[in-house]
């Protein structure tokens, strides 16, 4: 079975299991749709004292502010992308590493609830023995946790699920049983978004790229001229704009950049690359 590994920062693992909201760099964060925020979802685990720890991990539901718990239509549902066959295991998420269960687009507003939904098929490995592990009855709804985190439109989240394995199996008395029940909490943070225009709209199409350190994201202008650069970390970005050969090239600096907003840098106005006076310079 295959599992989709990414490196995360060590801090975020806890001694509970968490539920993180993040910013990260994306390529793609230009194609979110209008009125639209992105969520992405990563599973990590903090070590335990076991050989193999596998979880079933059918899906994650994000239920919107507002709507009937009650109502299973109202839960959007992000299906488990991180393996083939739902499988985890969760003691190879230590050291900073994660599953990218997946990623989706929700309505900008809030989030109240989020709930992680695993299977029956889970079970755990110490020396050359395989122990299932039983799952309450109660829990096969899925596990439910507050969040009423606002989203805002253009904006990329982050949800890292830390699931405790060491904290979260039980052993059941003298009967030899080991139950799986999953300690969470919530915790939240966003990214940054910067926005503006080029012109004149001859000048497309207007490749514009966020620079910080080594890191770039970019995207292209609209019809309109307009563009939008989410899913940024907080910083001080510059802006190389980049139009068709018969426009100039720009660089825009000193672009400040805070989690959970949006920078207008306003309307940047590219000049016409000067014509050639026929000695081959052009005129200045």
């Amino acid at each position: 079975m295959k599992t989709k590994l990414k490196t995360l920062n060590a801090v975020l693992l806890a001694v509970l299991a968490v539920f993180a909201f993040s910013c990260r760099m994306e390529d793609d964060s230009a194609n979110i749709s209008e009125g639209m925020a992105k969520v992405n979802v990563f599973l990590v685990d903090a070590p335990a004292d076991y050989d193999a720890v596998w979880v079933e991990v059918l899906a994650v539901e994000i239920l919107p502010k507002g709507e009937n718990e009650n109502n299973g239509s109202a839960w959007i549902n992000l299906a488990n992308e991180a393996s083939d066959d739902n499988m985890i295991n969760l003691l190879e998420l230590t050291g900073g590493n994660s599953a990218h269960l997946g990623e989706i687009e929700v309505p900008a507003g809030e989030i109240s609830q989020i709930r992680l939904i695993l299977g029956d098929n889970n079970y755990l490995v110490q020396g050359d023995r395989q122990i299932d592990l039983k799952t309450p009855s109660a829990q096969q709804s899925g596990l439910k946790l507050k969040v009423d985190k606002p989203l805002q439109a253009g904006i990329a989240y982050d949800i890292v699920i830390d699931f405790d394995a060491g904290r979260s199996i039980v052993r059941a008395g003298n009967s030899g049983q080991y139950i799986l029940k999953p300690v969470l909490r919530v915790v939240a943070e966003e990214s940054a978004t910067i926005e503006g225009a080029v012109l004149p709209l001859e000048a497309g199409p207007v490749n514009v790229a966020a620079i910080i350190g080594e890191d770039t994201v970019s995207t292209f202008t609209s019809d309109n001229g307009s563009f939008m650069i989410r899913g940024l970390r907080a910083g001080n970005y510059s802006l190389f704009v980049v139009p068709n050969e018969e426009y100039q090239e720009l660089l825009v600096e000193d672009v400040e950049t805070t989690l959970g907003q949006v920078t207008n840098v306003g309307t940047i106005e590219l000049e016409l690359v000067p014509e050639d006076d026929g000695d081959g310079n052009g005129d200045d």
